[in-house]
């Protein structure tokens, strides 16, 4: 089981002791995902209705950030969150996110692990949710797309995620003009992106990281 910690800007993360391995950065987990996902993802995304995709859904944070951030503007999100192992409730429960924000806001965590897998969920006006629990090897949609969260666990830990083969599945599910974002910036996993047939760039990290990586689907 997951071992719940506190990380430097006071947000929970969990460490998986058999892949020695976080979920999120031990500097921030809140700061980590508003920078790479955030900041370099959705604010770069043009348009007011985005169809999000996420490999890892996780703890929920990244959907939950996303959430907050489209509240009471414009846009409208349809998200879509693929989880092979999805965390049991009581993990879930004990994550502190929802408690850094104002109650009207910190509600939606609860409302996003409360909706059910595998069916469309409408948390509010803004923003639906559909929880994929499968594999990323099963994707087979096309031009869907026009963000992509890539928030798999390191490549030095599951190296099978970060490959060309995964990209190129990806990146066929993504429309003209979409983005991916990710917090990794190896030289190899950058490479596997470009022979996907992305456009890469490198961007400064977030805390504790020089490098974060956006790719394009021109």
């Amino acid at each position: 089981m997951p071992e719940l910690i506190t990380t430097e800007d006071g947000s929970h993360s969990l460490y998986v002791k058999e892949l020695d391995e976080h979920y999120h950065s031990v500097h921030g987990a809140v700061t980590e995902s508003a920078h790479v996902f955030i900041d370099a993802g959705l604010k770069a995304v043009p348009g007011n209705h985005i169809n999000i995709f996420e490999m890892g859904f996780g703890t929920g944070l990244n959907a939950f950030l996303t959430l907050v951030e489209i509240l009471g503007s414009e846009k409208t999100v349809h998200y879509t969150g693929l989880e092979k192992f999805p965390l049991e409730a009581g993990i879930l429960a004990s994550l502190n996110y929802a408690s850094l924000f104002h109650e009207n806001k910190g509600e939606f965590f609860h409302l996003l692990h409360k909706a059910p897998w595998n069916e469309n969920t409408e948390i509010n006006d803004e923003f639906m949710l559909e929880k994929k629990e499968g594999d990323i090897r099963s994707l087979d949609i096309r031009d869907q797309f026009d963000l992509v969260y890539f928030d798999a666990f390191a490549p030095d830990k599951q190296p099978e995620l970060w490959t060309t083969d995964i990209f190129s599945r990806i990146f066929r599910s993504m429309k003209h003009g979409s983005i991916l974002t990710t917090y990794c910036s190896k030289s190899q996993v950058r490479q596997n992106l470009a022979k996907a047939g992305f456009r890469v760039e490198k961007l400064p990290g977030p805390p504790g990281k020089r490098d974060m990586t956006r790719a394009w689907k021109d």
